[in-house]
């Protein structure tokens, strides 16, 4: 992807002020910036992410995902999630919802599993298309192992700040065991009308764990707690925004936030350009059950101050797929089917819904 000179974002529309983070001080255990990272996954669920040291593998993923989108729509299609709840492959613009309504998605990606990434040349899930796979090993794995490590990391701290024992939550992300984690590159193109209620990607939370994201533009906004009010992320050079998933406020009983949010188009003069982000989801082993976790004074007296809220009766597998399939257009029957793709900071209290 050519270097653009985007315009700056704008001082004058509502940001929400996300915690920075330190990488290299968590990785040291400094015992302040673990603190504060607590902080922002308990209140918001949303922080900044420095020196995290993947500036080169996220830039080489940014030339991938612009490769990929170059494609003939007809080639990109023949690598198409398709219906049945399977996220790796292409999603093109419009396959989805982004609200009770059925108004369509203003972006399109591509998924690659973690699995596929570690594997190939042998593919555990699907085949992709030709300029993933020429990228594959020199681009996606290495950025994939990367962004499993720093995942992992933070999992640890949040796993000994929550009182489980060690390894805890590290054991239901095990390598070893196929998930739904995955990347992704997302493009939201600049020629189309996209106001607030017909946001690129619609409200909602993340289906797993941990999100480790990377954009030039604005647009993506939170919906801070206990409050009606959207407001912006506004990107920072060489940071990346980190954010929970459903599966660790299912852990923890609520006591991390998986917080609700929505990308739309970008602020003002950054409204011209086509907006890009690349992004790793950490998502637990397809066989782990979410429910909350045991060895944790804290979060059983959570699990107890909120009975059955946080029993979802569900693998992750089964999660993942009832959340992806309900939210493709094909599969719409109504706002039940909307419902159905929601997750556990939704405004209904959907957690305890089925796969």
């Amino acid at each position: 992807m050519p270097a653009i000179a985007y315009p700056p974002f704008p001082d004058d529309v509502p940001t929400v002020p996300l915690l920075i983070i330190d990488y290299a001080l968590i990785k040291a255990g400094d015992e302040k910036e673990i603190g504060r990272l607590w902080e922002a996954a308990t209140e918001l669920g949303f922080w900044y992410l420095k020196n995290h040291g993947a500036d080169e593998e996220v830039s080489e993923m940014f030339e991938m995902g612009a490769e990929t989108m170059e494609l003939p729509f007809e080639e990109k299609m023949k690598f198409e999630q398709g219906d049945n709840g399977l996220s790796a492959g292409y999603k093109a613009l419009g396959a989805t919802a982004t609200d009770e309504t059925g108004t369509l998605d203003g972006a399109e990606f591509i998924n690659i599993s973690r699995d596929d990434a570690l594997s190939y040349p042998t593919p555990t899930h699907r085949t992709y298309p030709s300029t993933v796979n020429a990228r594959m090993e020199s681009t996606i794995t290495p950025f994939v192992r990367k962004s499993v490590d720093i995942n992992l990391t933070l999992m640890r701290v949040l796993n000994d700040k929550l009182g489980l024992p060690e390894g805890a939550l590290e054991g239901k992300h095990a390598l070893e065991e196929h998930s739904g984690s995955e990347a992704r590159c997302i493009k939201s193109p600049t020629n189309q009308e996209m106001s607030a209620e017909k946001a690129a990607l619609g409200a909602h939370t993340d289906f797993g764990s941990l999100s480790f994201l990377h954009n030039r533009l604005g647009g993506l906004q939170v919906m801070p707690p206990s409050t009606e009010t959207w407001k912006y992320v506004k990107p920072l050079p060489g940071h990346a925004i980190c954010n929970l998933g459903d599966a660790m406020a299912v852990f923890s009983a609520g006591i991390l936030r998986s917080n609700v949010h929505r990308v739309v188009t970008p602020p003002k003069a950054q409204a011209a350009f086509d907006r890009w982000s690349i992004v790793f989801f950490s998502r637990p082993g397809n066989s782990v059950v979410l429910e909350p976790l045991a060895g944790s004074k804290m979060i059983k007296e959570a699990r107890e101050a909120a009975p059955g809220k946080y029993e979802t009766g569900s693998t992750a597998a089964d999660w993942f797929a009832r959340r992806t399939r309900y939210q493709r257009i094909k599969n719409r029957k109504g706002p039940e089917t909307w419902k159905a793709s929601r997750g556990t900071e939704h405004r209904d209290d959907t957690v305890n819904l089925a796969a």
